[in-house]
């Protein structure tokens, strides 16, 4: 995150960034645009078997905390920043715009991956905080193909992915990859596995409260 400052800094830009905006549009715009091109490639990288080789990474914790935001292969990090960044930068985003987005980025990453009991109600259909984003981490094959988005849901309903499910709570074995239990957790041995074989195992089955959850859902 901190070189998007730099980068702003370094990057001539074309100009076409409304600087005479108020500080606080231009954060908002910024985070906007940035959170669609992230999404973007969140999104593809749950249908590339090549990116999601590098995005299995931050899929291979098994239980959430704040800093499982920064935990990814550094190359998949990459292709993220440059996908949420290097539109604005284009456009001549200002230094000072370009800290306040990393600062936000940050931390946005810590809310949405906290092992916190939020009771956000409505704000579920505006912020992607963490009680939205967990449902993004079941095991359970596709099921966690849904709440791509870093900030805000909207994208994912405009991708047809998103998912509410305020009456399930995620039990200490739903997160994790459902076919890869033996993913390996040494942060060497992570950067190394997009590149080897693993083996896969069966699925793991979906227990009776989330097929419940699901069926449910509104």
């Amino acid at each position: 995150m901190a070189t998007i400052p730099l980068l702003a800094n370094w990057l001539p830009g074309t100009g076409l960034w409304p600087d005479h905006w108020p500080l606080a549009l231009q954060l908002l715009l910024a985070i906007a645009l940035a959170d669609l091109g992230i999404t973007l490639v969140h999104y593809a990288s749950h249908r590339s078997p090549l990116l999601w080789r590098l995005h299995a990474v931050h899929h291979s914790v098994t239980r959430l905390y704040g800093f499982n935001g920064l935990m990814k292969h550094p190359l998949h990090q990459l292709l993220e920043t440059l996908g949420g960044t290097l539109p604005l930068l284009l456009l001549g985003l200002p230094v000072e715009v370009a800290s306040l987005l990393a600062f936000s980025v940050s931390i946005q990453l810590l809310l949405q991956h906290s092992n916190v009991d939020m009771r956000i109600g409505g704000l579920r259909h505006v912020f992607a905080w963490a009680p939205v984003h967990r449902l993004h981490h079941l095991k359970y094959g596709s099921t966690g193909d849904v709440n791509f988005a870093l900030f805000f849901p909207l994208w994912d309903r405009l991708l047809g992915t998103v998912l509410y499910l305020p009456g399930y709570a995620l039990a200490d074995d739903d997160m994790g990859i459902g076919d890869r239990p033996d993913y390996p957790q040494a942060y060497l041995a992570q950067l190394r596995e997009p590149w080897v074989n693993g083996d896969a195992h069966a699925p793991a089955v979906l227990p009776a409260g989330l097929c419940q959850a699901l069926a449910d859902r509104t």
